[in-house]
């Protein structure tokens, strides 16, 4: 349709166009896609064969949807991905506060606009990306923000006495008339507001200070809440949970491969940034395993979560530990380090909700534990499992390497060391080397300096070598020598 020449009731009346509720326009959009097997729902990863059919199954029943998951799981991403399924261009009563439909006018600024001029009313057009509302539920949200209220001024403008249905001013779910409207975080919004939605959401009655009008909204509403949230803070009242077509429950990614998909995505990183620092693949599968040992660690609070975010801002911040070393050292390129993950913490340590155990704990101490776990759970897709008993004559893979280290006095990794002289370091390990070559003889060359830390930090949290943090860096000793020295 030429929106460019249609700007008259007469025109667009003229050209065909027939008036759709925005329900059946989600869904009409959708089928189309679902038969040219388009993805509707592009950049979300791991919900293809859960929450997306579920999204689809909603949209297609013409419902109202509530999301309900943990934070972090793209509920209100998803929201904003169904403006995608809206036609490019709608048409509206100029003037009209409410996006009133030309065909089916519902204010009494329209009525009486159509009732005036005819066919000759003016028609504005709105882009999609403007019929989307979103509203965060917060205690202080009142009946007046969300539905509306007497406004005196206008009535002293208009001269018109407080009985007159004009001296209204519309709150934000009548400005969202024909749109997608968002309350995120339902539990979080007070009951009696609450109440204001139900007829809202089945009959289309808006009650204002005594005014009964009835204006049969046309709307798609998309609630979230956090199942958190139904004890912390509030529920959802069963009057409105029963007005809501489909509750929608999302979850986090199930697999590695997701979730480096997910950081990678959603990371914020200067393309600079990325030239300068190599980051082997192992590093990667490393950081979003220290997610997924935090959503099953003793000390962080389950039913709070641990959202992606912490992945995407733990990642953002391991690549500037590297930048920050390779600036200090005035290097064109760097490669990602294990003792660079130490910069993470901060990433970690706001991200997560302790219990009282890891309260106890410390945060950082917590953090450094689900780095320890992440190791061990990575460690034996590398190299031999390291069984925490053995006869006392059995010899393992790692005797060579442990004896290394208690014959010296000690390995030292300074923080900020330039990259000719951490790779020397490293080299000069010959058990270390060894390893590397008979356990992972195909791996590149970039990615092997990274292995050999991986190594040593894996040997640590299996108890055959210690480590120790000093002002510059780390040092990784023979365990038992640690003792005997009372370090």
């Amino acid at each position: 349709m030429d929106k460019g020449n249609i700007r008259t009731l007469g025109a667009l009346k003229k050209a065909g166009y027939q008036s759709k509720s925005i329900k059946d326009e989600l869904r009409d959009n959708l089928k189309e896609k679902i038969r040219n097997k388009e993805n509707a729902f592009e950049g979300i990863h791991g919900y293809e064969y859960s929450v997306i059919p579920e999204l689809e199954r909603a949209i297609l029943s013409r419902h109202n949807i509530n999301f309900l998951g943990l934070r972090g799981q793209a509920k209100t991403r998803l929201a904003r991905l169904m403006v995608n399924l809206l036609d490019e261009w709608m048409p509206v009563v100029e003037g009209s506060e409410i996006n009133d439909d030309p065909l089916r006018p519902i204010s009494r600024y329209a009525k009486d606009l159509l009732n005036t001029k005819g066919d000759e009313t003016p028609v504005s057009w709105i882009h999609r990306d403007e019929r989307f509302f979103e509203k965060l539920a917060t205690p202080d949200v009142t009946v007046a923000d969300l539905i509306g209220d007497v406004d005196p001024i206008k009535a002293a403008n208009l001269r018109l006495s407080y009985a007159d249905e004009r001296v209204i001013h519309f709150g934000m779910i009548p400005r969202a008339n024909r749109s997608i409207f968002v309350i995120n975080e339902l539990p979080d919004l007070q009951a009696r507001i609450q109440v204001a939605l139900f007829n809202i959401l089945q009959e289309g009655d808006v009650q204002i200070r005594g005014f009964k009008l009835r204006l049969p909204l046309d709307m798609q509403f998309v609630f979230t809440a956090n199942p958190e949230d139904y004890t912390n803070r509030g529920s959802i009242v069963t009057p409105l949970k029963d007005r809501i077509g489909s509750q929608i429950l999302t979850h986090y990614p199930e697999s590695i491969e997701v979730a480096k998909v997910i950081t990678a995505q959603e990371a914020q990183l200067d393309d600079r940034q990325k030239e300068l620092v190599y980051v082997p693949e192992i590093a990667k599968d490393l950081l979003e395993q220290i997610s997924f040992e935090a959503r099953d660690s003793e000390f962080i609070d389950h039913k709070s979560g641990v959202s992606a975010r912490m992945s995407i801002t733990a990642f953002e911040n391991l690549l500037s530990t590297a930048e920050r070393r390779a600036i200090k050292n005035g290097e064109e390129q760097t490669m990602l380090r294990f003792g660079d993950f130490l910069g993470v913490i901060p990433s970690i340590t706001g991200k997560v909700e302790l219990v009282y155990e890891g309260e106890q704990e410390g945060a950082a101490f917590v953090a450094l534990q689900l780095i320890g776990e992440a190791v061990k759970t990575l460690f034996p897709n590398y190299f031999p499992k390291i069984e925490k008993l053995k006869r006392p004559d059995e010899t393992t893979p790692y005797d060579d390497l442990v004896e290394w280290f208690f014959e010296g006095s000690g390995f030292e990794l300074p923080d900020d060391l330039p990259e000719a002289e951490y790779k020397e370091k490293l080299d000069s390990v010959e058990p270390l080397n060894e390893l590397i070559q008979k356990y992972q003889p195909e791996v590149d060359d970039k990615d092997k300096y990274f292995m050999k830390e991986f190594l040593l930090w894996a040997l640590v949290e299996y108890k055959k070598l210690s480590k120790h943090r000093f002002s510059k860096g780390l040092q990784f000793k023979d365990l038992y020598g640690s003792y005997i020295s009372g370090l």
